[in-house]
């Protein structure tokens, strides 16, 4: 049914757009109706098009409908398409966003292009001078297309500025993290980016995350971060930015960012006024879409919390305090990435830290600045390696020696004959519990009898998340789940009660930070016998079993038994 005309002022009629004439003609508008219509277009210098969508003389969605109908034109829902897929090339914003048209993609010699008023020649006509390439319509909504024409029209600095907000003050970041770096330098003096920046190392450190990751694809670029040891997306800022953020990140930390074909390390500081500054440890990846950057956050005061905030449990921390207390000896610690190594080394440090003592460490980095300690940065390209730090600190009187990880056979021997010769070496090693470490020696070439008489103590651990204190609650498994995970029936006596995550406002789905797992083994006359006869990983393992030495997965259950984290958690971790 034809819509009846609005009054109009004019009695003459009017020579209608295509568009309109079109719907006269099938039967949508009367004559006058379309007439006063267009009249008011005219009179507020707005299209036809919107003002008969405004003015409620016909729905988007049924315009767009009969449009498609009636000259015979494709019909697109923009709903279902991907803005980052759309080509940003192929024609000027400011084109689209005065013709209301939208550029879907091109083939060959012609380009696809998104409207509501496929009869406007003088527009097509100006995309083929614009574009070079010839015009085929399809049809959408007009409200759809106007909200697509909108906000690809809005530059990069706005979309960053909609993400920062107003709460990121700018000039953070320490002035030595600056010193040596082109900061005047065009491609990175973009405010926003700059914000954006310094908003998601703020957001970072206040949701405790360890780790940032900026991560460039085709059509997004992807912000991550990982918190309590899981990666949790938090923005998309547009792809446009990679470039200008991955040269600001260079800048501050001292890279070249003229090199973007091999990966780079260095670090950056970030101060919160006087009293307190925060150190990241910064790593480029070439990619196919742009350079990966992560960002570690380096926390010295994680070492400062004292050895019962690790979550050792009382016997296992009388048998560590024991081991780093005698004069001489290696005590390893093991473990995958991200298991909490340097964290754990760093707490025996810092507990042995006293005026008289000379301690000396060798890392690739230094993760965590400790006055008081003499640190060495590795640096391979330089020929000082592990090896060669541990030859010059031979030679620099120390008491104590930490070597960030043994790697290699050379290594591992000059570390074992310290420990042999009057020091204490702390190290780490990549291993999967206490008892294959001295395998692992073993295949490295390290002769049975110094493993034996030099090694004291290794530590397997692994951090899993702690349950929510405010939300969790009692977990009903069967029998049978606890059973096949590790727990005796006997332990099943209903004394205890185990727990699941929840998830409320104050946690990450139902856990809030991490708590350790450790299986802390001290070499043992017997265990050192084992190791001479050079008997296997199995054999160690059963032996410091019956000395009382818990594996990680009976040291995660019995963390599961306090209520600590839950058994799914445990069983994630530890292998058995």
């Amino acid at each position: 049914m034809a819509v009846a005309a609005p009054p109009t002022r004019r009695n003459a009629p009017l020579a209608l757009p295509g568009l309109g004439r079109a719907l006269v003609q099938a039967g949508m508008l009367d004559q006058q109706a379309a007439e006063a219509i267009f009249q008011r277009a005219e009179d507020q210098r707005t299209s036809f098009i919107a003002e008969l969508t405004g003015s409620g003389a016909l729905s988007a969605y049924d315009l767009a409908h009969k449009v498609s109908e009636a000259f015979s034109t494709p019909l697109i829902d923009l709903d279902a398409a991907a803005p980052q897929k759309l080509p940003k090339d192929l024609l000027d914003a400011k084109v689209c966003a005065e013709l209301r048209v939208l550029a879907l993609s091109k083939r060959g010699n012609r380009l696809m292009v998104a409207t509501a008023d496929p009869s406007d020649q003088a527009a097509a006509e100006r995309i083929k001078f614009a574009s070079g390439l010839q015009v085929d319509w399809v049809i959408a909504e007009y409200d759809k297309l106007s909200r697509w024409v909108d906000m690809l029209a809005k530059s990069t600095a706005e979309v960053l500025d909609f993400m920062v907000g107003d709460d990121v003050l700018l000039d953070e970041f320490a002035a030595d993290g600056l010193s040596d770096g082109p900061t005047s330098n065009s491609e990175v003096d973009d405010a926003p980016v700059v914000k954006f920046l310094q908003k998601m190392l703020v957001d970072a450190i206040g949701m405790r995350a360890s780790d940032l990751h900026f991560e460039p694809f085709e059509h997004q670029y992807r912000v991550r971060f990982r918190i309590d040891g899981e990666l949790r997306e938090v923005a998309n800022p547009p792809v446009a930015i990679k470039d200008k953020l991955a040269s600001r990140i260079k800048v501050i930390s001292k890279l070249d960012i003229s090199e973007k074909r091999i990966p780079q390390d260095g670090r950056m500081k970030m101060s919160f006024g006087k009293d307190r500054a925060v150190d990241f440890r910064v790593s480029t990846l070439p990619t196919l879409f742009g350079e990966k950057i992560v960002i570690r956050i380096l926390d010295s005061n994680s070492a400062k919390l004292g050895i019962d905030a690790l979550g050792y449990e009382p016997e296992e921390k009388e048998r560590l305090l024991k081991a780093i207390a005698r004069p001489y000896g290696m005590v390893l610690v093991t473990g995958p990435t991200g298991s909490g190594k340097t964290v754990s080394l760093y707490t025996c440090l810092n507990l042995l830290n006293k005026p008289g003592v000379n301690i000396a460490t060798a890392e690739d980095p230094s993760e965590i600045n400790m006055p008081g300690i003499n640190q060495v940065n590795v640096n391979e390209k330089a020929g000082l390696t592990f090896a060669a730090a541990l030859k010059s600190f031979l030679r620099q009187d120390p008491d104590i020696i930490m070597v960030g990880e043994i790697r290699d056979l050379e290594t591992a021997d000059i570390s074992i004959k310290a420990a042999q010769t009057g020091h204490l070496v702390l190290s780490t090693l990549h291993t999967n519990d206490a008892p294959a470490t001295l395998t692992r020696l073993r295949n490295m070439g390290i002769a049975p009898f110094n493993i034996a008489s030099s090694v004291i103590l290794i530590t397997a651990q692994r951090l899993a998340r702690r349950l929510c204190v405010a939300c969790k609650e009692p977990a009903e498994l069967p029998e049978s789940a606890y059973l096949d995970a590790g727990f005796e029936s006997h332990e099943l006596d209903g004394s205890w009660v185990s727990y699941r995550p929840v998830g409320c406002s104050a946690c990450n789905n139902g856990f809030k930070g991490r708590v350790g797992i450790y299986e802390v083994m001290p070499i043992s006359e017997d265990i050192q016998r084992i190791i001479l006869r050079e008997g296997s990983a199995l054999e160690i393992g059963e032996q410091a079993r019956q000395e009382g030495v818990r594996s990680l997965r009976q040291s995660g259950l019995h963390k599961v038994k306090l209520g600590l984290t839950s058994l799914e958690e445990v069983v994630a971790v530890t292998n058995e």
